[in-house]
């Protein structure tokens, strides 16, 4: 069985040193780091399960470390261990994104059972995957379950694969997903590259590596992340931001596989599966003139769109749900369900940050909520303030709305939400509370879903 590996970060190398001994012990692969700055390498380099994090450290402390991950690995879970055990500590943390908080001395026993929660889920029954590679693409919608449907016919594919959606409607989610259901790749590197984020000369050595003294500060040998990734999946993100030059290099990798590093001349073979992801549309980028025609449709062997959160408003209760129960898991926190004006609420927000805005909505929730229930309040005012005005929208002075058919669909609208919200999202309870079909509920949600948008233009 592979072992999951860790990566400790720490400035104090005894308390480094005595927590890599404890968890060798009990079978983890574990690494070390002495501050921010060398984890974000280790992670550039390797595949990590989890980084366990001291909170004060010299150049990047823990919590520009956690906000750091989040955005490059999102994969990757973030413990905080700290000496300064305060709540409001924790509560940061927590709302960066941390999946637990552990104070200084740890003890053992808190330690083991922190990692057997965060890793429990995920962690395969003997030597196989887990049962279901696609589990956290949680959705009802039709859209999404083609999406599903496409996804395991193509996961055993040697095939390149663009993936097209707008920022936070899961491209990186789905890139793992198909690389663990893979049966040839699954237990290989599994390597992202955020090619935005990067200049052109550094993301060049990124991808392809340099050897020592190809430019200024290259002082020694450095393996891209091709040769990182080889046997296993690489995610380019952001691939539109691709330069020209670079275009040519990475037409040549899918073409023939093979590659030089920058400054060397000998051709390196690799075998690397590819994903592209984007969230502009790249054929007009062809049709524009900034992307290569050739490699759009070397690219483009299989593509797939990933709807954005407000063209499947009908997954919202099951979505929310879904990250309340994982939240409430990784917190500790024990809350019963969401409100029915909370939901209201969810609802009718746009979401314009799409699936991650809805989970960073909810964790935030749960951080702060008083009751068992995820109450209005729990959620950021510029939520609250969207589901006031569409509850005012559709009525006039005299209370009545604008059209016959309006005045016959918003009071459908919300008995139907009101359903929704009551069951928790279960579909098929809620139809049952309204007396019609699940089939009739299903095609009322779409409706539903086209209604909600063309209110809110």
């Amino acid at each position: 069985m592979q072992r999951e590996r860790l990566l400790i970060v720490d400035d104090d190398p005894l308390i480094r040193g005595s927590l890599y001994e404890l968890l060798q012990g009990k079978g983890y692969d574990v690494e070390m780091a002495s501050d921010g700055l060398e984890a974000l390498d280790h992670l550039s380099r390797k595949p990590f399960r989890a980084v366990l994090a001291d909170l004060r450290m010299p150049h990047v402390d823990g919590l520009r470390l956690l906000a750091t991950v989040k955005a490059k690995h999102p994969l990757v879970a973030v413990v905080i261990i700290t000496g300064f055990g305060t709540v409001d500590v924790a509560v940061e943390a927590m709302r960066h994104g941390a999946v637990d908080f552990l104070t200084k001395p740890v003890q053992p026993g808190e330690l083991d059972e922190t990692l057997r929660r965060l890793l429990e889920p995920i962690r395969p029954v003997g030597e196989g995957p887990p049962s279901d590679p696609f589990r956290e693409l949680i959705g009802e919608h039709p859209s999404v379950k083609r999406l599903c449907e496409t996804l395991r016919m193509v996961a055993a594919s040697p095939a390149t694969i663009l993936l097209e959606g707008e920022s936070g409607t899961g491209k990186r989610v789905v890139a793992h997903a198909l690389h663990q259901a893979d049966p040839k790749r699954r237990g290989e590197p599994f390597v992202e590259v955020s090619c935005g984020a990067l200049p052109e000369t550094l993301l060049e050595s990124e991808l392809f590596g340099h050897v020592r003294g190809a430019f200024t500060g290259a002082v020694r040998d450095k393996q891209g992340r091709f040769e990182l990734a080889d046997g296993g999946t690489l995610l380019l993100d952001e691939i539109d931001t691709f330069s020209p030059h670079l275009q040519v290099k990475l037409l040549r990798v899918l073409q023939e596989r093979t590659f030089e590093r920058v400054g060397d001349g000998r051709s390196l073979k690799v075998d690397v599966r590819v994903i592209a992801a984007t969230n502009r549309h790249l054929h007009e980028l062809v049709r524009q003139g900034t992307f290569r025609e050739d490699l759009y449709y070397r690219l483009n062997v299989i593509a797939l769109r990933l709807p954005p959160l407000r063209e499947r408003a009908s997954d919202i209760p099951l979505l929310a749900d879904y990250f309340l129960r994982r939240a409430c898991a990784e917190s500790g926190k024990v809350i019963a369900g969401i409100s029915e004006e909370t939901m209201r609420v969810l609802l009718a927000y746009a979401w314009p940050g799409n699936v991650r805005e809805l989970e960073n909505t909810i964790q935030r929730a749960v951080i702060l909520a008083q009751r068992r229930l995820i109450m209005p309040q729990d959620l950021p005012e510029s939520h609250r303030a969207v589901g006031n005005r569409q509850a005012d929208t559709p009525t006039t002075s005299n209370g009545s709305t604008g059209s016959l058919k309006e005045a016959i669909r918003v009071p459908e609208r919300d008995i139907i939400l009101q359903a929704l919200a009551q069951a928790q999202g279960n579909r098929s309870l809620a139809a049952k509370r309204l007396g019609i079909h699940r089939a009739t509920l299903y095609r009322k949600l779409r409706q539903l879903a086209l209604e909600t948008e063309s209110v809110r233009r």
